[in-house]
């Protein structure tokens, strides 16, 4: 009998690679496809612009929309989601969404606020602050003098000869409770004002690294955000709208405990920085060539963020993502570990909008983001950015920002009631997706 031949081994397949530049391949009809989405949202830029420059001319004296200073007022408005927006940018190229951008942002800011207030520098340093010092020495020494207040009061009843002996037993425990707790006092108000001077010494010198602190901080609470969303999303293997819908609302009610349901102020004269009061100002000592500081933050997070999507194997590990989760993970891309970054660097941008959002307002108000999100997601949007993941531009989404801001301040200068402005707003942003579905299915059938 004889013996019948092995099965020949299956040939190993190669395991396919990663693209080596995913949002440029395709082919040509591909190429003007993407050329389109970028060029896109500037072509309807300059229509809107030139929309409401003319409208505004006819008003009479010549308007005031096409004016230097309107154009570094509309900078203004646009850094704050253009900066927020970047970040949105990376997830939604990754096919990734993030509704929690707006109370995220609010937390940051709140943070800052809340840092600045506390001096939290000098906190770090000596578990305190001038403030809280200041505020235990006050209640001691009223405590104090209330308590002297009491004894008097009960010695003159005990004078009395006519009180009942139940009374009297009464009156006598609680003089002595009183008499206790005034020698503990005496005991604590001289460590108490040790205390305060001993911080009023230290305060000079630390209190001057609390705005860094405090930026720091924003920031990490804006990464730490991001975070959570991507190691959640990726642990769970929920889809994001669903976890970051859920995480909109914990950093909300996280904001409003760190505020205590309250609007942080700092003091605007001594605790807040000027580089930091000037950081959205248009006022001319604020301007740095013509704009200021904010806005070239913005212009350079951009330009780093251009760089990074155009030439770094990051970039091509985030556009696998969106457009195939499956085949990029067939490709050997870690899948949990680059959604969590890349949820971490939405994270950086949303910390840095938390800057750009108190330095707007001067105070940390934790309701400020509710709705923010859809501004931000918008800016996207309306930049060429697919919703479905694999496209979206850096340039596109400046582009997307500064059209939400011109459209505000345009129909804020012709006199149209903010009604108005959403209805346009959300035309605009239905049209731009049905753009992007329309180049979808041209590209598949394609």
């Amino acid at each position: 009998m004889t013996d019948s031949p092995a099965p020949s081994s299956p040939k190993q397949q190669p395991a396919p690679s990663v693209p080596a530049r995913g949002p440029a391949e395709g082919g040509p009809r591909r190429h003007w496809s993407l050329l389109g989405s970028v060029v896109g949202p500037f072509l309807a830029l300059i229509a809107v612009v030139g929309l409401f420059g003319a409208a505004d001319s006819m008003q009479g004296e010549g308007g005031t929309f096409l004016t230097v200073r309107n154009l570094q007022a509309l900078s203004v408005q646009t850094a704050p989601v253009a900066v927020a927006a970047l970040g949105m940018t990376v997830i939604i190229i990754a096919g990734g969404i993030d509704l929690s951008a707006g109370t995220a942002m609010a937390l940051c800011a709140t943070v800052l606020a809340w840092s600045l207030k506390e001096d939290v520098a000098l906190v770090i340093r000596t578990g305190g602050n001038v403030q809280s010092a200041a505020v235990d020495v006050k209640e001691a020494e009223d405590r104090l003098t209330e308590i002297d207040r009491n004894l008097s009061a009960a010695d003159r009843q005990l004078e009395s000869s006519g009180l009942p002996a139940p009374r009297r037993e009464r009156l006598q425990n609680r003089r002595t409770s009183l008499q206790k707790e005034q020698q503990e006092l005496q005991t604590a108000l001289p460590v108490l004002q040790q205390r305060l001077s001993s911080m009023e010494q230290q305060s000079a010198t630390w209190t001057r690294f609390t705005p860094a602190v405090a930026v720091v901080l924003a920031v990490a609470t804006g990464c730490l955000c991001g975070l959570l969303n991507g190691v959640i999303i990726s642990a769970l293997q929920v889809v994001p709208f669903i976890v970051t819908l859920g995480t909109m609302t914990f950093y909300l009610g996280l904001a409003k405990m760190l505020a205590e349901e309250t609007t942080v102020r700092p003091d605007r004269a001594t605790q807040v920085p000027d580089w930091l009061t000037d950081f959205l100002s248009i006022r001319s000592h604020a301007q740095i060539g013509g704009f200021p500081l904010g806005v070239w933050l913005a212009i350079l997070l951009a330009l780093l963020l251009a760089v990074v999507l155009r030439y770094s194997v990051f970039s091509r590990h985030v556009f696998a993502l969106g457009s195939s989760e499956a085949t990029a993970r067939l490709c050997g891309i870690n899948v949990a570990r680059n959604k969590a970054a890349v949820y971490a660097l939405g994270g950086l941008f949303i910390g840095i909008g938390g800057l750009y959002q108190f330095a707007r307002l001067s105070v940390g108000e934790p309701t400020a983001g509710i709705g923010l999100e859809l501004r931000v997601i918008a800016a996207v949007v309306i930049g060429g950015g697919s919703l479905s993941g694999g496209r979206g531009s850096v340039p596109g989404t400046l582009a997307g920002a500064a059209v939400m801001a011109v459209i505000a301040s345009g129909c804020t200068q012709l006199g149209l009631r903010n009604p108005v402005q959403d209805i346009v707003l959300g035309d605009i942003i239905v049209a731009a997706v049905t753009v992007d579905q329309i180049r979808q299915r041209r590209l598949a059938a394609g």
